[in-house]
């Protein structure tokens, strides 16, 4: 019998990467997920050809890896059927928190990938932080990259602490720029421009500045003072959040979402 990718929750993120491991040609039957609510069990068999599983079984003795892809939470509970079939598979968690050890523990494997994606996998502009364990072997590295090509860039850190900073940069990153979005686009409300125009002005900007910072080379605070003059607009705007502090309170917020992680991992963690 031919091994197989197991997915144990089949949410968003691993939607993502079920998509493109069917879109680059891998066979429906050999990637398994367990998902407890029927809703997405339907939309998985529709959308993949997927038959999902609604709990875990012998099935799962096929999986050469395992992706982890349910709340923190709800780690432990998913994980007591789960890991009579799964000991001797590469683990894959996009769990926010949750520790490598933890997930050996629950689930009796050696081999454990903890990776951070965000949620711009989704459209496959993602891009995911990852650390190994020591147990991971070469093969196992790349058959991660494999499973996540789809979703974007991937991002190897040779401390697992690390990764909770990725949280708080990358993983939790795209709710900021779409908090400073929403602002944008409130202040040209405020003056008078329609809302749709304002946002596409307020994306389009965003998306050229990012797509600009990544082909230059330059630094970010170069790229800023290549557009802010001295007396004129943007130097007024710049001006004015520096004077609000909001570079401190964006400091603040990724240290704030860094010291989340780190909990998360405390809490969900026991057991």
């Amino acid at each position: 019998m031919s091994s197989c990718i197991a997915f144990i929750g089949g949410g968003n993120m691993a939607s993502a990467i079920i998509g493109g491991l069917r879109r680059a040609g891998y066979p429906a039957e050999d990637l398994l997920v367990v998902e407890p609510f029927e809703a997405q069990r339907e939309r998985l068999a529709a959308d993949f050809g997927l038959r999902p599983m609604a709990t875990a079984d012998a099935a799962l003795s096929r999986a050469r890896a395992v992706v982890w892809a349910v709340k923190p939470q709800l780690f432990q509970e998913a994980a007591a059927p789960v890991a009579p079939h799964v000991g001797g598979a590469l683990q894959l968690s996009v769990m926010a928190g949750l520790r490598a050890d933890s997930i050996a523990r629950a689930t009796g494997a050696a081999r454990v990938v903890r990776g951070m994606p965000n949620t711009p996998a989704l459209i496959g502009q993602g891009i995911t932080g990852l650390h190994a364990s020591t147990a991971v072997t070469a093969d196992d590295r790349a058959l991660v990259e494999q499973l996540l090509q789809a979703t974007g860039r991937t991002l190897w850190v040779d401390a697992e602490g690390d990764l909770d900073t990725v949280t708080a940069l990358s993983g939790s990153g795209p709710a900021y720029f779409f908090f400073l979005v929403e602002h944008m686009v409130a202040a040209a409300r405020t003056l008078g421009l329609d809302e749709a125009k304002a946002r596409e002005l307020a994306l389009a900007t965003c998306g050229g500045a990012a797509a600009l910072a990544l082909q230059s080379g330059e630094s970010p605070t170069a790229l800023r003072e290549k557009v802010t003059s001295k007396g004129g607009t943007t130097h007024a705007a710049i001006t004015s959040l520096q004077a609000d502090g909001v570079g401190d309170a964006i400091e603040r917020a990724v240290k704030a979402a860094h010291r989340r992680a780190g909990e998360l991992g405390d809490e969900f963690g026991r057991g």
